[in-house]
């Protein structure tokens, strides 16, 4: 995997690059739609090409382990044939989701033993195991498996579980680099920094990630509850930390004002359920604000849900019609409005791209950070 960095916007720390995979190039900043179980919740692989026109997706090592299983993934030849993406794909280590099994699961200095959410089976993450299940997944880029501590946090658990985060780091880096893919092309391993909301915690955490010297870095732990403000300033903090030659994924963000926020710090890779799950409940956001579809102020509003971004989804189906939909609790509707929000999110990261390279990122994101967070 290459990163070349195009430019940073002179009154920002934003960045425009270019990622290359073995699937594919990545311009970045990106947003990856979230495909936990090997597909995005109610839009197809077609879909996100042709009309959203994702560039990468996300799979989940946990999801992904117990249903469909390694076997099936390792005879289908790996995610990328298995789910008929051919594009990038980036797969998280499935700590998030081991850890947030907070009564069902054990942590130790081996890994994790928990119990599956499907049938209660118990089963061991360990950091080399981990590492095993993702050469056996095939994604693109892999996480190191770690722990995301909740917020709010004790500054003694953070201190204990970042120190165990970065032995397992060191365990998953060894396995990483003694073993090869299966599947015949390159994958790579991405640290993640923790260090909950503690500033020394962050800075050597972000010291020690930079120091692995890996092809790209990853920022964890944050969007779990704490104030906006205090993402922002740990994630600025991370970023002025981490090599400028190597992209940064902060992980789980998030409101389309989170995804300028940070882009404007320095972040060149985002993700996160959210334009998905609200999309199912009605939420749509759009260049000009935010719509919740079920309001009666919609029902007879024939405009597109936002001609001004492109895409079927979003230019072909009226807002009345939409609404329409969901009243009627017919499937079609979140279909829609899921690859509507992609497709807006997708949008807004090429508009801050094509910003930061002219140079007037700044004045844009101020004016549209209000802009997209206003209620419609």
């Amino acid at each position: 995997m290459t990163f070349d960095l195009l430019t940073t916007d002179p009154q920002t720390k934003a960045r425009a690059g270019r990622l290359q995979t073995a699937h594919g190039a990545i311009e970045t900043p990106i947003f990856m739609p979230v495909g936990t179980a090997g597909t995005v919740k109610a839009v197809s692989q077609q879909t996100l090409k042709a009309d959203v026109q994702a560039q990468v997706i996300l799979g989940n090592t946990y999801h992904l382990y117990l249903r469909p299983g390694l076997e099936v993934l390792r005879a289908a030849g790996g995610l990328h044939r298995f789910n008929g993406w051919d594009r990038p794909i980036l797969t998280d280590s499935g700590g998030y989701q081991v850890f947030s099994l907070s009564n069902t699961r054990k942590i130790k200095e081996e890994g994790v033993t928990f119990r599956s959410h499907i049938d209660g089976s118990k089963h061991l993450f360990s950091p080399e195991g981990v590492m095993d299940i993702q050469r056996v997944i095939g994604a693109d880029i892999i996480m190191a498996f770690d722990e995301c501590t909740p917020w709010p946090c004790e500054y003694a658990y953070a201190r204990r579980s970042l120190d165990m985060t970065h032995r397992w780091l060191t365990r998953c880096i060894q396995r990483f680099d003694g073993t090869d893919g299966l599947y015949g092309y390159e994958q790579t391993l991405f640290p993640i920094v923790q260090g909950s909301t503690f500033k020394d915690l962050r800075v050597q955490s972000a010291e020690f990630v930079a120091n692995q010297n890996r092809a790209g870095n990853a920022i964890g732990g944050l969007s779990v509850g704490e104030p906006a403000e205090l993402m922002y300033e740990m994630t600025e903090l991370v970023c002025d930390i981490l090599p400028p030659d190597r992209p940064r994924y902060l992980m789980g963000v998030g409101t389309p004002a989170n995804i300028l926020e940070n882009i404007a710090l320095g972040v060149d890779m985002f993700d996160c359920v959210l334009p998905t799950r609200n999309a199912r409940n009605g939420m749509l956001f759009t260049s000009q604000g935010i719509i919740n579809i079920t309001n009666k102020k919609w029902a007879t509003d024939f405009e597109p849900i936002d001609a001004a971004i492109g895409g079927p989804a979003s230019t072909f189906y009226s807002r009345a019609y939409v609404r329409h939909l969901f009243q009627s609790q017919e499937m079609l509707g979140p279909q829609v409005a899921s690859a509507h929000n992609l497709t807006f999110y997708l949008w807004l990261v090429r508009q801050a791209r094509t910003q930061i390279l002219a140079g007037t990122f700044r004045e844009w994101k101020e004016r549209m950070v209000t802009q997209v967070m206003t209620r419609l």
